[in-house]
């Protein structure tokens, strides 16, 4: 065995051994976020039950006030006008103010949220050098198969959640979901994906493989933080909804959905990701284009992958016309954003592993 092919061999083991040691750095991380939530303060979630309940009695709409009765020292009563808080917008959402967070405010659960998002930020590093080093040890793209696939799309779903929080974006909410899946998704990884570090088949032999995968990747991240968001959307809508009729909502409820930003908020948020990030989708698809002219003769020949990339582009260009049509805004949309984000899942799950195609480059 030559000394090369001795050290590239220690730096796939090096790879493995760091994606092995983030998961473990993101179960404490995990542990620290489930910290937060069980320590934050309840103090703050009344806001969102006053908001809803209080004002809300009145009716919905801009303007006019609430007359509140305020205890004084000494006995007796003020008597105070407090603005309506709850309104609704073209869209039929509630201008609810944002829950407090996991962390509600309070020294304790904050501190756990900090050493959470500490946490990750040294996994997100450590597997950041495992993909490096996977690289390094064949001298290529580190994303030829589905395992490499993964830990590459994990890496770049927390870079950008830390990107977010760095740009002081209230985003740590996200921090638990996040984590969670993205142990998740190494597990997969490293037991059912894994393949031995080797060189790409002929056809993924191009300078397309930097430009097509790696953009496939960063908006499949970016994908995946809005359907988080979306989700969340639709449990806490329900829960603005249930306080709204005067019912009770039950004690998930109020620890965890309480704590979190208001529908409307949810909402915009996914929204925005998913709009920002759909015209990088379209250049991926086009990129894959080109690639398969180069390669194949053909730029396009509904080749399954092909198919289902067109498909989720389909679905995701739905949800955004969904957005700007007055009858299809709120929950209905947010429907389509999961369902634009699961035709995405399938396209790289399901057609890698369950359908022959001209993409097949699964290794498993």
């Amino acid at each position: 065995m030559n000394l090369a092919a001795a050290t590239n061999e220690n730096l796939a083991h090096t790879s493995n051994v760091l994606i092995y040691s983030s998961m473990a750095v993101y179960t404490l991380a995990f542990f620290a976020h489930i910290a937060e939530w069980v320590f934050g303060s309840r103090s703050k979630v009344g806001r969102t039950a006053a908001a809803l309940t209080g004002a809300g009695a009145e009716g919905a709409g801009a303007g006019g006030s609430v007359k509140v009765q305020v205890a004084q020292k000494g006995g007796g009563t003020a008597v105070l006008d407090r603005p309506k808080v709850v309104t609704r917008s073209a869209a039929g959402t509630r201008d609810v103010p944002d829950g407090p967070g996991a962390a509600g405010g309070t020294f304790k659960g904050d501190l756990y949220g900090r050493m959470a998002v500490s946490m990750t930020v040294l996994a997100f590093l450590v597997q950041a050098g495992g993909v490096i080093a996977r690289a390094l040890s064949v001298q290529r793209a580190p994303w030829g198969n589905m395992y490499e696939f993964s830990i590459t799309f994990s890496t770049v779903a927390v870079g950008a959640y830390l990107t977010l929080l760095a740009l002081k974006k209230n985003v740590r909410w996200m921090g638990l979901l996040l984590v969670t899946t993205v142990l998740l998704d190494l597990g997969i990884a490293t037991t059912w994906l894994y393949t031995d570090s080797d060189q790409l088949v002929p056809a993924l032999h191009s300078y397309w493989l930097w430009i097509h995968v790696s953009t496939a990747i960063l908006c499949g991240a970016v994908f995946y933080l809005g359907a988080v968001a979306t989700l969340l959307y639709l449990f806490r809508d329900s829960y603005e909804n249930k306080l709204a009729s005067g019912g009770q909502p039950g004690s998930f409820a109020q620890s965890v959905l309480s704590r979190l930003p208001a529908a409307a908020s949810l909402d915009k948020f996914s929204y925005r990701i998913n709009a920002a990030v759909f015209p990088l989708w379209t250049f991926t698809i086009i990129a894959g284009a080109i690639w398969a002219g180069d390669a194949w003769g053909r730029y396009w020949g509904w080749d399954p992958k092909e198919v289902w990339s067109f498909i989720t582009w389909v679905a995701y260009a739905c949800y955004l016309h969904a957005r700007a049509t007055a009858g299809w805004k709120g929950r209905k949309a947010a429907y389509l954003a999961l369902i634009a984000f699961g035709c995405w899942l399938f396209n790289y799950y399901g057609v890698n592993i369950f359908v022959t195609g001209k993409h097949s480059y699964a290794g498993v």
